[in-house]
């Protein structure tokens, strides 16, 4: 082996044989395992929450597969309607041209010749990451079979009457010129205003006040509400108002919706531009007057003084034309949450226009029911109450978008407005029996992307055919997703799987947290907090990350401003960490909780945990290559240590099995790396050299011991593989040649992971050695702190020393002499008195080791003085910190919480040289 681990030499070459020699593939035997990857965007490439994502999916399957289920990890990817339209119009207009040059079908050409050169970025880098999916599977939510499954379940559900189209509010990008989505609208606190006016009474008897963020939807009002138990405005009920600028008449109306101590009471309603209003004038019949273009502009309904303006020029007018009327109050300063497209940044308008619709109620009741029963399991628990609570609320469901990158709507008009569904035009004109003489136009409009990936876990397996996947792997083990699609994604894809094959679409549903940076803080392209995965592995220097971080920044200051916060956060760049160590961070990270702070010291420390499994074969090898390790059987006699470490597998392996079993991927990395770092790499490894280095040792002896070396480790390799793929490949191959693990197969992760064996679990071996180790470190703990070589023999004196103590003692005498470095062992008699001594405890046992003679009493003093008198300075430092009020209103809580526990750890530092003085002054 390589002195060091240099997790470049062995990737890409260990990847590109899996994928070769077919591994990724479903076996087609045993119980069928199946997870569904959410298909990511095709414009996409991999962000931290996807490596973290990716790499919990990549760890369920790795360790299914090794337990030798009929394991498949379907993938694919997403058109993305929205985000692929928008990259290829972008490269046409660096050309001068827009799509509208090009036309409908020659555009559609151009994002398809796209996608064959650019749309495969991600499934490269999901490669880097390790997983292993099975990519001759790889599918694409345009691909002709799943567009004829959106065309199939579109057609189905309107021949049921549960797709329609209507005229009804909608999120509206007026930059994109589409219906969008709620997860396509970011609503962010903004600074703003509160506009306060006169509404006039009819009769001349006096007004009423409104306020409003949005004057320029006045134009649009048809009523005024109040409440109808607000006594002020009693006697105005049915009067009406003649609204400014417009002349128009419209009622005061009485709703329970509006707040009666909200502002003045009274609520202008403009059923065309506000989701609330629009539910609101349906109740009261009111009339819904659209005043806006697809652009936001002011159209033709409204005064010609404003007709063409844009939305927020038009604002400007009508706040100075009621002020010169005498109807403007005032202006305050208001905070509100303004909704902008994730795309565009535009701000996002209720619009009102033709859509086509799902009526989702009578497909949500049996997907409540199916997580109700326990037929599907959220994992944790408490994402059930988020389900209940959207589901059992649902909205009809807006599925079309003006678009032309998409599945097109199966949808054809004729001159006078009717509408024919079908697969094909001359489908819709021989079932309805229309003449070639009438004129029928396609739906410009494509499906909502969510349409298609509703259909995943069933489109993928080839549905609407009758396939052996569709009966397999329906419904799949787990979906691994975030929180903020379960609205979006996971409920429709419960609906619709439920719908049209009678199954649900997976068994359990295990939400993750979301990936942030270490103060708590989302990562975002502005914050210039955003870490890219494959920098994390590759490492890259700092001008790099600059120029990356700062590309396509289109106002310098935020440029140089992200740009100082990188030169501040990695001065040196970012370190080459390797897949191994990323993906055993992302897996010791996935806890249970909502938010996840990404550390980029525990990356470096999961590097370090592949260099000590590194050196820790190194050595095994050296000890076993060359030596007889009972791979063919003899004679051998295993140790206590031997029997210890097994028992301590058999141990871990089941601590780690439970964990998996409830998706807590970090208990599970807890137990392997205190396994493989400290009881085998560490005390393990340790134990053994008194044995193969002693000349007393017998041949069985060593035998035993080297058997135990290469098989234990081998066990480990097998335990560790789902969490890092590469080194354990890597290690696995020059190792088991060497082990007992008689098998056929040619790579670690087609393998079989390791079986609890009972009778390689030693209760009796585990309490010994624990004793032993206690004993070790109490030694080790003296000389730490009092300062002392570990060369150093000690003499040591025991007291209250038990007859298991002493049968223990005899046992392992030999070996705890040459691991604490022993000079002699004492026993003291009951009441004996020892000289003054630095002690530690192994149960009711007192270790003392006489101070006399084996310190400069001074020289540590002094030593000791000088370390309190740094760590007091730092104390008061952090101390001022947390009482600065500034710091601590500003700073977030994480950063604030973290300088508390210095603070905390400093005074245990303190306490503890204390407490040394004192014993050392004692002497």
């Amino acid at each position: 082996m390589d002195k060091t681990f240099d997790p470049h030499n062995i990737e890409k070459e260990c990847y590109a044989k899996w994928e070769q020699q077919g591994y990724f593939k479903a076996s087609g035997e045993g119980e069928p395992y199946c997870i569904l990857l959410p298909p990511p965007n095709v414009t996409g490439s991999l962000h931290m929450g996807h490596a973290f994502q990716h790499t919990i999916m990549d760890s369920l399957i790795r360790y299914n597969r090794m337990k030798g289920k009929n394991t498949l990890w379907q993938c694919g990817t997403d058109h993305a309607g929205i985000a692929t339209q928008m990259v290829v119009e972008r490269k046409l207009n660096a050309e001068g041209k827009t799509r509208h040059d090009l036309g409908r079908d020659d555009f559609v050409k151009k994002i398809w010749e796209w996608k064959e050169e650019s749309g495969g970025t991600i499934t490269q880098q999901m490669r880097r990451l390790g997983t292993s999916p099975d990519w001759e599977r790889e599918v694409f939510t345009m691909d002709d079979n799943l567009s004829d499954a959106v065309q199939e379940v579109f057609i189905k559900l309107h021949e049921e009457g549960l797709i329609y189209r209507g005229k009804r509010l909608v999120n509206w990008d007026p930059v994109l010129l589409t219906a969008v989505s709620d997860l396509e609208v970011v609503s962010e606190e903004e600074n703003g205003h509160m506009w306060h006016m006169k509404y006039p009474l009819t009769d001349g008897s006096g007004h009423l006040v409104v306020a409003t963020t949005r004057p320029e939807t006045m134009l649009g009002d048809t009523a005024v509400a109040v409440h109808p138990d607000d006594a002020r405005y009693a006697s105005f009920i049915g009067k009406t108002i003649t609204l400014p600028l417009t002349g128009r008449e419209i009622p005061i109306i009485a709703d329970d919706y509006v707040d009666q101590d909200f502002g003045t009471g009274c609520v202008k309603i403009t059923p065309g531009h506000d989701f609330n209003d629009y539910d609101m004038g349906k109740r009261h019949n009111l009339e819904i007057i659209n005043i806006l273009t697809d652009e936001a502009k002011i159209n033709d309904v409204a005064p010609a003084k404003y007709q063409g303006m844009d939305r927020f020029d038009a604002r400007a007018a009508i706040v100075a034309d009621l002020q010169e009327s005498g109807l403007l109050i005032k202006i305050d300063e208001h905070k509100l949450k303004v909704p902008r497209g994730d795309r565009t940044g535009v701000v996002i308008e209720p619009y009102l226009t033709n859509q086509w619709y799902v009526a989702v109620e009578s497909l949500a009741k049996p997907a409540i029911e199916a997580v109700e029963s326990g037929e599907i399991r959220f994992v944790p628990e408490n994402w059930n109450k988020t389900y209940y609570q959207w589901m059992n609320n649902i909205q009809d469901w807006c599925i079309s978008r003006q678009l032309w990158w998409g599945h097109r709507i199966p949808a054809w008009f004729d001159e006078e407005g009717n509408i024919f569904v079908g697969r094909n035009e001359a489908e819709i004109r021989t079932k309805n029996s229309i003449p070639d003489s009438v004129k029928l136009r396609q739906d410009d409009d494509v499906l909502d992307t969510w349409f298609s990936s509703a259909l995943w876990p069933f489109a993928t397996m080839g549905w609407p055919k009758e396939t052996p996947e569709l009966e397999t792997f329906v419904p799949s083990s787990v979906l691994v997703t975030g929180f903020d699609i379960i609205f979006f994604w996971v409920a429709r894809m419960i609906m619709m799987t439920k719908k049209f094959t009678g199954k649900v679409p997976f068994k359990d549903i295990y939400i993750t947290g979301l990936i942030r940076d270490e103060n708590g803080d989302k990562m975002s392209k502005s914050k210039g907090n955003v870490l890219d995965p494959i920098d994390l592995i590759d490492g890259i220097d700092l001008a790099s990350l600059m120029d990356k971080r700062t590309s396509g920044m289109m106002q310098p200051k935020m440029a140089e401003k992200i740009g100082k916060a990188t030169q501040k956060q990695f001065p040196d760049g970012i370190n080459a960490f390797g897949t191994d160590a990323l993906r055993f961070t992302f897996a010791a990270m996935a806890s249970t909780s909502r938010d996840i702070n990404f550390d980029m010291g525990r990356v470096e420390g999961y590097r370090n945990f592949c260099n000590k499994i590194w050196n820790a074969t190194r050595f095994v090898l050296m000890n076993t290559e060359e030596f007889d390790a009972g791979r063919d059987g003899g004679e051998m006699s295993l140790s206590v240590f031997d029997r210890w470490i097994w028992s301590q597998f058999q141990e871990t392996l089941k601590a780690y099995e439970t964990a998996i079993e409830q998706y807590r991927f970090d208990i599970a990395a807890q137990h392997l790396y205190e396994f493989t770092w400290n009881q085998f790499c560490d005390w393990y490894l340790e134990l053994s050299k008194p044995v193969l280095n002693s000349e007393q040792s017998t041949e069985d002896e060593k035998r035993g011991t080297r058997h135990t070396l290469i098989n234990v480790l081998e066990h480990m390799m097998r335990l560790l593989h789902p969490f890092m793929p590469y080194i354990t490949e890597e290690i696995w191959l020059k190792i088991q040649p060497l082990s007992s693990n008689r098998t056929t197969a040619e790579s670690i992760m087609v393998d079989a992971f390791p079986v609890f064996d009972v009778n390689k679990h030693d209760q009796a071996a585990i309490d010994d050695i624990e004793w032993v180790k206690l004993f070790i470190v109490g030694i080790r703990n003296i000389r730490g702190e009092m300062d002392i070589p570990p060369s150093k023999p000690l003499p040591v004196l025991l007291k209250n020393v038990s007859a298991s103590d002493k049968a223990r003692l005899d046992k392992s005498g030999s070996y705890l002499e040459k691991l604490a470095k022993l000079e002699s062992v004492t026993y003291l008699s009951a009441g004996e008195k020892a000289p003054a001594s630095a002690t530690a405890l192994v149960g009711e046992m007192e270790i003392l080791i006489p101070m006399a003679g084996l310190i400069d009493k001074e020289a540590e003093l002094a030593r000791l003085n000088k370390a309190a008198e740094k760590i007091e300075k730092d104390a008061q430092r952090t101390k001022g910190k947390l009482s600065n009020e500034s710091f601590v209103s500003k700073a977030p809580a994480a950063v604030i919480d973290k300088e508390r526990a210095k603070l905390a750890d400093m005074e245990m530092q303190l306490s503890k040289i204390q407490a040394q003085k004192a014993e050392i002054e004692a002497i």
